[in-house]
Order: C-alpha cells, then sequence, then structure tokens
C-alpha cells in the first residue's frame, strides 16, 4: 500500500510518501481501501509535535476517512467485503488501506460521497456537540460565528441554521463572506476590516451575539467576548489564529456569561452513544438537505503539502480532501 509518511518532526513539506506492506486484518478488525481522508488544522500540528496527541515516529496524519470494506478479521460481525464505510482514528488515515476496529466503523448514508463522508466526522461532529450539548442553542438565539469559512465555520454556520438560530458569519474577506451567506449566514461581518466588538454589537441592537463559536483564538477572541450577550455562552473550539489568548475573568463577571470548552474526541470517548445520536442527526440533516458537507476541494497523497497548506492559509473553504 501507500502511505504519507511523517518521519521527522517538521512542516507538510517534509512529508514523504512511500510504499509499505499491505495491512491484514487480526480478531474483531476490518481492512477498508480508503476512498477520502478528511483533514483538518490540527494534522498541521501533530505533524510538528505540537498536538496533545502524540503519536511514534513514523506515522501517517489523517484521522477521518470514508472507503470500502475489504477484508475481515475473525468474530467480526455487521459488516461484509464491499460495504462503504466510515471511521474516525487518532492518526494514520492518509494512506491507501487502514487497518481499524470494526466495532469504530459506520455505514455511510445514502446519497453521500465519498469526500462528503470523510468530512463529515469532526467538523460537524464538533460543531453539534458544541451548539447541542456545550452550548443549549436554543431557537430564534443569535450565534456568531468566527473562522466562519473554515471546516468548523461552514458546519456551524449550517447546525446553527438547522437549529433555528440567527447567525452572524464573521471573517476575514468578502469574499468569505458572500460564501457563508450562499451557505445560509444572515448577518455577515469582516473582522479584517472592522471592529469585531462593534460590529458585533451593532448587528445585535447592543445587545450581543447569545452564543460565539471561536474556532480561531488569538486576537480574535477577547474582542468576541466583549460583545457577548448577558449569560452568553462563548465557545473554545480552538487555536487556528496561532496563539492561546488570555481572557481577563472579570469579562465573565461583567457579562454574566460562561466560556465552555468543547473537546469533541474526549466526549466522542467518554459517550460514544450521545456521539453516535449526535452524528445520526447530522446525517438525517444532511438527507433533508439542510447541510451541505461542502468541499473546498480533493488532492492526491502527494499533494498532501498543498493540501495542508490550504487549511494554514486560511483559503479553505470547507473541508479539505485527500484522495488515495
Amino acid at each position: 500500500m501507500k502511505a504519507v509518511l511523517c518521519k521527522a518532526y517538521g512542516p507538510p513539506e517534509s512529508l514523504v510518501v512511500e510504499e509499505l506492506p499491505d495491512p491484514v486484518a487480526g480478531p474483531g478488525e476490518a481492512v477498508v481501501r480508503v476512498a477520502a481522508v478528511g483533514l483538518n488544522f490540527f494534522d498541521n500540528l501533530i505533524i510538528q509535535n505540537k498536538y496533545q496527541v502524540k503519536p511514534d515516529l513514523p506515522f501517517s496524519p489523517g484521522s477521518e476517512f470514508a472507503g470500502r470494506v475489504e477484508s475481515l478479521g475473525e468474530g467480526v460481525s455487521g459488516l461484509k467485503v464491499g460495504d462503504r464505510v466510515l471511521g474516525n482514528i487518532s492518526h494514520g488515515a492518509a494512506r491507501t488501506h487502514v487497518v481499524v476496529k470494526a466495532a469504530a466503523l459506520a455505514p455511510i448514508p445514502d446519497g453521500l460521497s465519498d469526500e462528503q463522508a470523510a468530512g463529515m466526522i469532526i467538523t460537524y461532529g464538533t460543531t453539534i456537540h458544541a451548539l447541542k450539548d456545550r452550548a443549549q442553542l436554543k431557537p430564534g438565539e443569535t450565534l456568531a460565528v468566527l473562522g466562519a469559512a473554515g471546516g468548523v465555520g461552514l458546519a456551524a454556520i449550517e447546525l446553527g441554521k438547522a437549529m433555528g438560530a440567527r447567525v452572524i458569519a464573521c471573517a476575514s474577506s468578502d469574499e468569505k463572506l458572500a460564501f457563508c451567506r450562499q451557505h445560509g449566514a444572515d448577518e455577515t461581518l469582516n473582522y479584517a476590516t472592522q471592529d469585531l466588538k462593534e460590529g458585533l454589537r451593532a448587528l445585535t441592537g447592543g445587545k450581543g451575539p447569545d452564543v460565539i463559536y471561536d474556532p480561531v483564538g488569538d486576537k480574535l477572541a477577547e474582542p468576541a467576548l466583549r460583545a457577548i450577550a448577558w449569560e452568553g455562552r462563548f465557545l473554545v473550539i480552538g487555536f487556528a489564529g496561532g496563539e492561546i489568548p488570555k481572557i481577563p475573568l472579570n469579562l465573565t463577571l461583567l457579562k454574566g456569561c460562561d466560556i465552555r470548552g468543547v473537546f469533541w474526541g474526549a466526549f466522542a470517548q467518554k459517550e460514544p452513544e450521545r456521539n453516535r445520536d449526535n452524528l445520526v442527526q447530522v446525517a438525517r440533516w444532511t438527507a433533508e438537505g439542510k447541510l451541505s458537507l461542502h468541499v473546498h476541494g480533493t488532492f492526491p497523497l502527494e499533494k498532501i503539502a498543498e493540501a495542508l497548506g490550504e487549511l494554514t492559509s486560511r483559503r479553505a473553504q470547507g473541508k479539505v480532501i485527500l484522495r488515495p
């Protein structure tokens, strides 16, 4: 099989593609021929040893994937060779074949392409957990989304609308904001040319957003929090902007607001039934046409540095996919 390998920590350009022996399914396992791999911002961190998951070298990046079952180990039931499946692992999906626990695989819903299925689990799984479980977003509330044109940002727009919220999409260019409007955003704010705090206040009649979804951090977090509504919920998704912000805690006192962490990976491990229910809801809304699972672009394994560059440069609008 062919695999992307991180043999020494470094930038995406240091990754190599090599031939490895084909994997063999052990008891309770399945070998999946990978059709598509969803890339995420943390893939850039894990190959630089800057992420909480620290696999032994060499390893393949990529965690979410879609493909077809190629072989099954002993004791596997409920799957057969040829089934279309999706799955999520901590790392190791950027290759033509993966071997995983069969119980960790789920069927791909009818009507979803391989690319959509590979890009669904983390971005939409994270976001429905954030909005439903952590924020308890209610119909009629206002949701502000930072980094709104990226993978998780787009998921937040679409899921927010599906849950009945008024959505303000915040991004760094008019092109990105036009894309956000195409996917359901009610209002937009360009934080490269407008003051984020004052812009959010103006768009909410001075009240502020009830929920702020922040995958960016850095210099955007504090002004966004200063604009939040009384008893608002600020969701910490990640730090794609680079720096982890240091928030003055007096803001939570003055606003009577909450800062709520969103760690989907731990949630999925600790509460698999609730996570499965969330993903079933995502699939249902997708089938109803409420979610697009939009794919920004697809790249072969050999172009993984270029693909990851779409994420680090913030050019990605939607999901970036590898096609082994």
